[in-house]
């Protein structure tokens, strides 16, 4: 019996800010049990396959971004947590915070180290020697959006969840002990970026237990088979003399052993008298006599599909195809004697407010919305935001 006295395993406990209470008695351990293990394992391997899969066009979707081959490979994926995974990281990273915030809500996070954050964005820039500057992390969290949102596509494909949706991808380049990870235990994807010229890199991408628990039910749910009755094993019934199925007559007929697919259970048979031991007749779905009907579902292809890596490689015939690109500060509209009395000092007001976006367009087609910055002595935009393809609709209306 305990004499209230605490012993050194609580001391050591209480020192360290652990609840006493959690250690479980004495000499307990706050590690988890060999079925919290497993799970986490399984849900290991299920995002490891899902995440392959994509890579294919991960890569495809670098090489176009960047205009040289890229080949992102793995991943490997394991169970982790905070200080395990900074021990592999450099001091100093890129991080991408890019939450899940609907569907699978949680928290996500790409890391790469400064090497490969100044790579990508050498290659999107076309320009050497760059720094990782505020426009340089803007160009990297615009690739790490193109990946999440590839990886959305691919998770609403798989579980038919369409409300899949992710937070707009930050990218900041900080020392690994204030990189924002999720707490306790996550999955951690490692990837290997290479570009083709020698230069090799690990990406990691991690996500909250949170997020690979609620994916892994999705796509288990996915996978597993729908009901129904789908087969008929009659080998256990033994014989079946004396069964009245009326319309058709089977009587002393011995079908011992006999494979009977793809027939109809609603038939109207007489098998009087029939032995039908280790008879199966899975899939009877058809009308005796008669041929059987093949009847299917059919299957729409989604709205939303990624585009494959066959499709990217024609699209490629024409990446080196010049377009006009201009950039709209605003509009109005003026009588036609208003604007023959315009001279030297006029002043024209415009239909956009001060600090309001001004419109990136392609062939006179919107696409994006920026706002103007100073580059030495060059004007140059920088884009804030995607026009989606219904507000190009209702623009060109």
């Amino acid at each position: 019996m305990s004499d209230g006295a605490l012993s050194q395993d609580e001391i050591d406990a209480l020192l360290a800010g652990v609840d006493s209470s959690s250690m479980g008695g004495l000499g307990g351990s706050s590690s988890p049990g060999p079925a919290a293990s497993s799970q986490s394992n399984s849900e290991s391997q299920v995002l490891q396959d899902l995440l392959s899969g994509i890579t294919p066009v991960l890569s495809s979707n670098l090489s176009m971004m960047t205009g040289v081959s890229v080949t992102l490979s793995g991943p490997q994926v394991e169970v982790t947590d905070r200080d395990a995974f900074l021990s592999k990281l450099p001091d100093t990273v890129t991080a991408v915070k890019a939450d899940l915030t609907a569907g699978f809500p949680g928290e996500h996070v790409y890391v790469i180290n400064e090497e490969t954050a100044k790579k990508l964005a050498s290659l999107m820039n076309k320009e050497d020697n760059i720094e990782l500057d505020e426009m340089a992390l803007s160009v990297i969290g615009e690739v790490f959006s193109q990946m999440a949102g590839s990886q959305i596509t691919a998770i609403t494909d798989k579980t038919g969840n369409k409300t899949v949706a992710s937070m707009s991808p930050q990218a900041t380049n900080v020392p690994k002990a204030v990189v924002a990870l999720p707490g306790g235990a996550f999955q951690a994807a490692s990837y290997q970026i290479d570009f083709g010229d020698g230069f090799k890199a690990p990406v990691w991408e991690v996500f909250s237990t949170q997020i690979a628990s609620a994916l892994n039910s999705a796509l288990n749910a996915a996978a597993a088979p729908s009901g129904g009755f789908t087969s008929m094993d009659m080998g256990s019934m033994g014989g079946m003399q004396g069964m009245n199925m009326p319309g058709m007559n089977m009587q002393g007929m011995n079908m011992q052993g006999m494979n009977m697919p793809n027939m109809g259970m609603g038939m109207p048979m007489n098998m009087s008298g029939m032995n039908m031991q280790g008879m199966n007749m899975p899939n009877m779905g058809g009308v005796m006599g008669g041929t059987p009907s093949n009847v299917q579902s059919v299957q729409f292809p989604g709205l939303n599909q990624q585009i494959t890596v066959q499709e990217q490689g024609n699209i490629g015939l024409i990446m080196d195809v010049f377009m006009e690109m201009t950039v709209e500060l605003g509009r109005t509209r003026k009588l036609i004697k208003e604007i023959l009395g315009m001279g030297e000092g006029t002043i024209i007001e415009l239909d956009k407010l001060a600090g309001e976006p001004v419109d990136i367009l392609v062939n006179h087609k919107l696409i994006a919305k920026g706002e103007v910055v100073v580059i030495d002595e060059n004007f140059g935009v920088r884009v804030t935001e995607i026009v989606s393809p219904l507000e190009r609709m209702n623009e060109m209306g």
